[in-house]
């Protein structure tokens, strides 16, 4: 019998938890979190509500608990050091240590991870710690740049000149802010192209690739508005996207395994866990975006739904080094995630609403919520994601719109992920700018 505690809440570890329970490997689940996710406590032997960053309580709780296997879903305990601390007690755990996980957490180091093994795959870039040298790098990229805070922002420390940014002076107050704040940033020639996710399961020497996935960044319909953390994704049954070839795959792939690669070499530790690349096809080529050292979310919720294979083995082999000797299989569906999130996320989202739902729809997800006086709270993040799987798209298209329509609150979503016109608009643009 198999202890595994997953650390996190959000609908990323309900699809984590959901796929260890349906295990064959005889299991029983654990969870920590600061707030109870219904779903996940409905799967759980013991549910420990603390700050997921709080190593010493995640260690302590997962001694007491004699846990075999830990989990971890968001990227902070990462960050954190809670791999080191959990590993240092004897307990294994499905994702990279911190010297590893800057990976994630410093957009500088990724980079020179990147120039090592694939330099190519980098834009032109310049790293700041002051506001010298800005304004005359954005001249130089002719005003065509990209500021990212060089730590985490929960996929929010990205600003896009000519969409977030309409000219040079609000890039210098953005830069100015984060001087004001003790950080330092990047700047980054704009690419231009078509962004796919594409994440690898890695024990440290082998890797094992998931379907590729198209994440939508921007909160409302036509990609307009701020960044966000993802309102939803989609796949095709084939995993690959309508846009990319068979050799794009293959090179994204590839630098997955390069980058796994050179941060052993670097750091002398393996990465064990979930290494996600985002990229861009670009006129040049497939270029690196940022990578992440974890699921993504909502991408999680994508390749689980139809991973054949049994997760909790697929775990058991990372963390042991067996990577290579297990089979890692997909069902060929097509899926299509949708969230929905609270009316004025994500910057003044609105909180501490009831949702209605039905908790027991296996597609669907619940994400920031708490439970409180028998009533489902949203809490001000994502709230919930609905996915579905079919051979062809828009009928998974459908199936997501009709789940999401079932969930009601003060909240809104994009109905146009996953949507004919939208994915026929990216690969006209696509075609365009290859031409």
């Amino acid at each position: 019998m198999k202890k595994v505690l997953v650390l996190g809440s959000g609908a990323r570890e309900v699809a984590i938890t959901r796929s260890v329970s349906q295990s064959s490997i005889k299991n029983t689940i654990f969870c920590i979190s600061k707030d109870i996710n219904p779903q996940i406590s409905n799967l759980c032997e013991d549910y420990h509500v603390c700050d997921v960053n709080d190593v010493a309580s995640v260690v302590s709780y997962c001694k007491k608990k004699e846990i075999d296997l830990v989990i971890v879903g968001p990227e902070n305990p990462l960050a954190g050091g809670a791999v080191n601390a959990l590993e240092q007690a004897g307990i294994s755990c499905v994702g990279p240590k911190k010297e590893v996980a800057m990976i994630e957490t410093s957009k500088s180091f990724a980079r020179m991870i990147i120039d090592l093994c694939c330099p190519e795959k980098n834009p032109q870039r310049k790293e700041f710690v002051s506001i010298e040298g800005v304004k005359s790098f954005m001249e130089a990229l002719e005003g065509k740049y990209v500021i990212k805070f060089d730590g985490l922002m929960g996929g929010k420390g990205v600003r896009v000149s000519g969409e977030h940014l309409k000219n040079i002076s609000e890039g210098l107050n953005y830069a100015n802010e984060i001087i004001e704040d003790g950080g330092k940033f990047l700047i980054e020639e704009k690419l231009v192209g078509e962004e796919f996710s594409l994440m690898s399961f890695v024990d440290g020497k082998t890797c094992k690739h998931m379907p590729a996935i198209q994440d939508h960044k921007r909160a409302f319909e036509g990609d307009k508005g701020p960044n966000t953390g993802g309102m939803g994704t989609y796949s095709f049954e084939n995993h690959s996207l309508p846009f990319l070839t068979e050799e794009n795959i293959l090179e994204a792939q590839k630098t997955n395994e390069l980058v796994a690669k050179q941060l052993l070499k670097h750091t002398g530790l393996p990465y064990v866990g979930v290494l996600y690349g985002g990229f861009m096809l670009t006129k040049d080529g497939i270029k690196v975006i940022e990578y992440n050292a974890r699921f993504g979310d909502p991408e999680a919720m994508n390749v689980l739904s139809i991973l054949k294979s049994d997760f909790l083995s697929i775990c058991i082999s990372l963390v042991e080094g067996k990577l290579e000797e297990e089979e890692v299989l997909f069902d060929e569906l097509a899926t299509v995630c949708k969230y929905v999130v609270p009316l004025g996320y994500p910057d003044n989202p609105t909180k501490g609403f009831e949702v209605f739902c039905d908790q027991n729809d296996s597609s669907l997800f619940l994400a920031s919520v708490m439970f409180k006086n028998k009533k489902l709270i949203a809490c001000g993040s994502r709230t919930a994601a609905v996915v579905g799987k079919n051979r062809d798209i828009q009928k998974a298209e459908a199936f997501a719109e009709q789940g999401v329509s079932n969930i009601s609150g003060k909240l809104f979503h994009r109905k146009d992920i996953g949507t004919k016109d939208l994915i026929g608009l990216r690969v006209k643009r696509m075609k365009e700018l290859l031409s």
